[in-house]
């Protein structure tokens, strides 16, 4: 462990909309906060934002998050771009996080971890991501109406999608790439039952329009078939070695097992975003990162005192207030001034 130890009394993991949103809730809320993000995520790679009321669809995810960082950081909260390595709670209760390079640690009383997932991609051939290749049915399935769209995978979720997709377009095909499907038989009577064309012969080349967009893709049988994007339906893999370093416990399909307000099974450590069960939305990210700052907030504020507290170290002296550090309050002041000029 280096010598070089920062304290803080909220530690977020993790710089994508739902850490970040925990962030600045934590902050403004009056608690010392750092994020300490690794970059990149799945919001990083959106080419556009896309059911984010307030957000236009040309802002990229890339310009989400850098506007989020600015905002936290104008609160108070600090920003450090590095990996975490391990946490572990040390004597006095709190949490010690180790970074890969070393060159310093953290502690905090609440750790959240917001580390996400990854999306299993296909084999190539594929499409450009973003330009037909898309792994957000939500965000993205409004992009598609009344235009051809293949679904890829041979599970459950892909074989569902492919239906959902009908509701959008009366061109869907399912794409096995000469993968058996493991769908239930029931799904697939379900699946056959729908105008869903399941193709199984493997893809062997994408063609792009002038624009960039996904054109259609060529097959081993010597067929083209025109789309102009579709989905990977191919799981995730959640970033849970953290998770399972603190002994949170989490579900059978592989996501963290929270409260309302995202709080683990280990005392102190919260989870938020992708890493949770729900729908995988950067607005739902955002409302459970603020969900855990409130709650945050609720344990670690100074004041009130209860009258447990009151009568054991006596009244509250005005020297004692505002419950805050001088340096969030100074932010504050730098902040609330700027916005009066």
């Amino acid at each position: 462990m280096t010598d070089n130890v920062r304290e803080y009394e909220v530690a977020v993991v993790g710089g994508g909309p739902a850490g970040l949103t925990t962030a600045l809730y934590t902050t403004r809320l009056s608690h010392d906060t750092v994020v300490v993000d690794r970059g990149g995520g799945r919001a990083a790679m959106m080419a556009d934002t896309h059911n984010v009321i307030g957000i236009t669809e040309d802002v990229s995810g890339s310009e989400l998050l850098r506007t989020a960082r600015q905002q936290v950081q104008h609160y108070g909260a600090d920003y450090v771009r590095r990996l975490v390595e391990s946490v572990e709670r040390v004597d006095d209760g709190r949490f010690r996080l180790a970074t890969r390079t070393g060159d310093v640690d953290f502690l905090a009383e609440k750790v959240v971890l917001a580390t996400g997932f990854t999306d299993e991609q296909p084999e190539p051939p594929l499409p450009p991501t973003g330009r037909g290749l898309h792994y957000c049915l939500h965000c993205d399935a409004y992009m598609f109406v009344d235009e051809p769209v293949y679904v890829m995978g041979t599970g459950e979720a892909a074989a569902h999608v492919a239906m959902i997709m009908l509701n959008f377009t009366d061109e869907v095909d399912l794409l096995t790439r000469g993968d058996e499907p493991t769908w239930s038989e029931e799904t697939d009577r379900q699946l056959r039952a729908h105008p869903v064309d399941v193709v199984d012969e493997e893809i062997t080349g994408v063609e792009k329009d002038d624009d960039g967009w996904l054109a259609g893709f060529a097959f081993e049988d010597g067929a083209f078939r025109e789309y102009r994007g579709g989905f990977p339906m191919y799981g995730a893999d959640y970033n849970a070695e953290l998770v399972d370093r603190l002994g949170c416990e989490r579900n059978d399909d592989g996501t963290v097992a929270v409260g309302e307000a995202g709080e683990t099974s280990v005392d102190g450590v919260y989870a938020v975003g992708d890493l949770t069960p729900g729908h995988n939305q950067v607005p739902v990210a955002m409302g459970e990162g603020a969900n855990a700052g409130i709650d945050i907030h609720y344990d670690l504020r100074e004041f009130p005192k209860s009258i447990d507290e009151i009568e054991a170290e006596g009244e509250v002296s005005p020297d004692e207030v505002p419950g805050m550090s001088d340096e969030l309050r100074e932010a504050a002041r730098e902040f609330n001034a700027a916005g009066d000029d």
